[in-house]
């Protein structure tokens, strides 16, 4: 049996409204999502959780909640299509090769007895879509062919927000040689075609916020960073995020308070969790919220910054985020370039 389940929906059977309330306690804090799939009822909760999480890149945590999705409902393709996805860091030119094949192969092994597994044509797409992801190239030849699955999967289904949200992402991930503007703005248009109709999807939102994180496009942004800060309160990532449009528009109280609200969700996190992300103990490090307190106490009256304003490319242990030059904050952030999380 087919599942589709919404967090939010206005004609629904006993069935479906019973696991959808499930669904929506299980996964507070992150916004909504929906995903048709062929795995049982049980472990739709779990799954469901997962995908909310990865959209907000809560990595770990969303590949604990696929694992718990595959042990409900072994033969479950689509909970171990969550995982892998798991090990692959778009935005930050980032991927656990190894760990990622790990997964599908504890799925099936060979891509002809995974895809045996999905009962659906796109369910079959979205395995296919990783099996190019992980499979034979270099990243950058991987990236490339992994986009032009995601298209067609995009094409095929495009109701199914997920794959457009995905899709996106992967585009994002194909500028492998830095950001440029064409390809971000690609990506841009085809989410701006179902943000009115998914403004609290956090795939949607968020691969917004990244696709306009620069000065030029940060107005653009605006709208899905204040919406994206309240869709998603318990996701670390998601609050710092915001900052990022904040900072590169001279909005210096949000960027402090932004950070303050990351800093305070990651605490209340580390106090369960064993670990955290590298960005969130960088975060803690007090990059981004002692250069914005600065800059906000030299120059409390900027609201945006000077024409001219540029971007520099950070690089440390993987490449992430991008300093906002302005003011004197760009020296402060620019001293700790390689320390600013994404």
């Amino acid at each position: 049996m087919t599942f589709s389940l919404k967090i939010r929906l206005s004609i629904v059977s006993p069935l479906f409204l019973l696991l959808c309330c499930t669904s929506a306690q299980a996964q507070p804090g992150y916004g909504s999502v929906s995903f048709a799939n062929s795995g049982s009822a049980a472990a739709q909760s779990d799954f469901l959780r997962g995908l909310a999480l990865l959209h907000n890149f809560e990595y770990g945590p969303a590949a604990e909640h696929f694992r718990k999705a595959e042990q409900l409902f072994p033969g479950f393709a689509m909970a171990y299509w969550g995982e892998a996805m798991t090990q692959n860091h778009a935005v930050w030119h980032e991927q656990d090769l190894p760990a990622a094949r790990a997964v599908l192969a504890r799925l099936g092994a060979t891509p002809e007895a995974r895809q045996a597994k999905a009962p659906t044509q796109r369910e079959k797409l979205y395995l296919h879509s990783i099996e190019v992801l992980y499979g034979d190239g270099t990243k950058a030849e991987r990236d490339q062919k992994y986009e032009s699955a995601m298209a067609d999967l995009h094409w095929k289904f495009p109701e199914d927000v997920d794959a457009t949200s995905f899709y996106a992402l992967a585009i994002l991930g194909s500028a492998d040689q830095g950001r440029d503007f064409a390809t971000y703005m690609r990506a841009a248009a085809v989410l701006e075609e179902i943000f009115p109709q998914n403004p609290r999807h956090p795939g949607v939102v968020h691969y917004l916020i990244h696709c306009y994180d620069d000065p030029i496009h940060a107005p653009l942004g605006l709208r899905a960073a204040r919406i994206y800060s309240k869709i998603a309160p318990a996701a670390g990532h998601a609050q710092h995020m915001t900052s990022h449009i904040f900072l590169a528009l001279g909005m210096w109280d949000d960027v402090v308070k932004a950070n303050e609200t990351a800093t305070a969700v990651v605490n209340r996190q580390r106090q369960t969790e064993a670990a955290a992300d590298v960005w969130t103990l960088q975060l803690l490090a007090g990059v981004w919220l002692p250069a914005a307190g600065t800059d906000r106490r030299r120059a409390p009256s900027t609201r945006r910054m000077p024409p001219g304003s540029g971007t520099r490319r950070c690089t440390g242990g993987r490449e992430q985020g991008r300093a906002r030059s302005g003011y004197d904050l760009s020296r402060l952030v620019f001293r700790n370039a390689d320390k600013l999380p994404d």
